[in-house]
């Protein structure tokens, strides 16, 4: 697969990710809300990761450099 994402994105994606975990450890955050962004923040981690969003690729969005 191609990478969609740039640096960025990439970056936001791990601090909300961070703010996500800080939040659920310092119990502000907790129940079924907690259990789906913490599953949210997992997502965020493993996209930043590969770089590759796969809600992008239906659309065509691509957040990365182009190449000419």
């Amino acid at each position: 697969m191609k990478k969609n994402m740039g640096n960025a994105d990439r970056i936001i994606r791990m601090l909300i990710a961070i703010v996500i975990a800080v939040l659920y450890f310092t119990n502000v955050i907790n129940g079924v809300v907690a259990g789906i962004l913490l599953v949210v923040a997992g997502i965020f981690i493993l996209t930043s990761f590969i770089s590759i969003c796969p809600l992008y690729l239906p659309f065509g969005i691509n957040t990365g450099r182009k190449k000419n």
